[in-house]
């Protein structure tokens, strides 16, 4: 079990650096304008891959480094870069975190490689839970999956929503009922494999931030796929449903399902992600407030600024904390007795926020313009508290956690 510190090792800093340059050199001098494009930046993930950054080897080096922190250090790194372009470049990421969380060695090894292709010719996965009248309610989920026993298939009709590279993605992670009934309990996770009949994009969103990244609706109609398709195979699914089954008759603890399990593994990266966001406004506004001069000295001679920047840098220091330590407790097999998970990811949502919207306060007219970089970072930032679970959801799980009550 590898022991808890705050100092990265020095493989860990080489990694850092060398994200931090990539994010520099190639991501930030892009972001305006993949931001105005509201486009994939398919030359930037090429690039990416390139260097061996948008690729199974790197995420699983770090997924699987023993101190937890690979993955946080890298999402704020990319995302301190330019949120909406790192989210193109890591999206796949959700789609390959289902499948970890719920398949089979077989199916890991077949479908995670084919989410992200190769050098040559490079491709996104898709993860697809979210519907239309389903995103935090994840009860009322409609997508139906039907077994076909005779042809040893599954029939999946239903819309998903908000999903990131949906439609455009190789490779679809689906979340779908099997079991009405259970509500929540009753869902599974199936792949959808290339160039299946049945799949389409639906709607394209224009978003208000993260635009270089593509969000869209997945429309499944008839759906086919093969019965190795659903993840962790049908004799696994069986016996969950049944235990489900069993524990809802006697009112007994429930088990997760599969989406929440995906989620769960996900927050503190998110978290991550809004701590570099945050942090890359923060550094807007110190290096500003140093060189902008009123009434003969820079603003940030001015208690009101400084002040600001204060508590701006003891937010993103602490919020990195709660998210380091989620990862850790995460990755040493610690349990989240306070929901620790929840606790950095609406933490690290917040402070974004609050620290980008500060960042433009102190920019004054030109933090309103964009011509300066902390408008597309506020704007950025409001995705943090609303997608994989609202600030109001990990409120909820929080309180439901300490409490142990049923919440509402």
């Amino acid at each position: 079990m590898a022991e808890f510190t705050l100092e990265l090792n020095d493989d860990q800093k080489q990694v850092r650096d060398w994200l931090h340059g990539f994010a520099a050199d190639v991501i930030r001098p892009a972001a305006s304008e993949w931001d105005e494009r509201e486009e994939t930046p398919w030359p930037v993930i090429q690039e990416a891959a390139k260097v061996g950054i948008y690729s199974l080897d790197f995420y699983a080096q770090q997924f699987f480094d023993p101190t937890g922190l690979g993955i946080p250090m890298a999402m704020e790194e990319l995302f301190w870069g330019d949120a909406g372009i790192a989210l193109s470049i890591v999206g796949t990421g959700l789609a390959a975190v289902g499948v970890l969380a719920n398949g089979t060695e077989e199916q890991i090894g077949t479908w995670i490689p084919q989410m992200y292709g190769d050098v040559d010719d490079v491709k996104v996965a898709a993860f697809c839970s979210s519907e239309p009248d389903a995103g935090s309610d994840v009860a009322s989920m409609r997508t139906r999956a039907v077994y076909d026993g005779a042809k040893d298939e599954w029939v999946l009709n239903g819309t998903k929503t908000w999903a990131t590279n949906g439609g455009i993605a190789n490779v679809h992670v689906v979340v779908a009922v099997v079991d009405p009934e259970l509500g929540s309990k009753g869902h599974a996770s199936f792949i959808v494999p290339p160039d299946t009949p049945g799949l389409s994009q639906g709607q394209k969103f224009k978003k208000h931030g993260i635009r270089a990244s593509h969000t869209a609706e997945v429309v499944l109609e008839d759906v086919r796929i093969p019965g190795h398709c659903l993840l962790g195979g049908k004799e696994k699914l069986d016996q969950r449903l049944a235990r489900a089954r069993e524990r809802a008759a006697s009112g007994g603890e429930r088990v997760k399902n599969a989406a929440m399990a995906t989620f769960e593994a996900s927050r503190p990266a998110v978290g991550a992600m809004a701590v570099g966001t945050a942090r890359a406004a923060y550094e807007v506004a110190l290096d500003y407030a140093k060189t902008r001069t009123q009434f003969g000295r820079p603003i940030i001679d001015n208690q009101g600024v400084a002040f600001q920047l204060a508590d701006m840098r003891t937010q993103i220091d602490a919020a990195r904390l709660l998210v380091w330590r989620a990862s850790w407790m995460a990755a040493t097999g610690k349990p989240f007795t306070s929901a620790e998970g929840s606790m950095s990811k609406l933490y690290a949502s917040e402070t974004a926020k609050k620290v980008t919207a500060q960042a433009v306060q102190i920019l004054g007219g030109n933090g309103f313009t964009r011509e300066y970089p902390v408008e597309r970072m506020h704007r950025d930032a409001a995705i943090y508290t609303i997608f994989e679970g609202t600030s109001e959801i990990q409120r909820l799980v929080i309180a439901r956690t300490l409490s142990g009550m049923q919440i509402r």
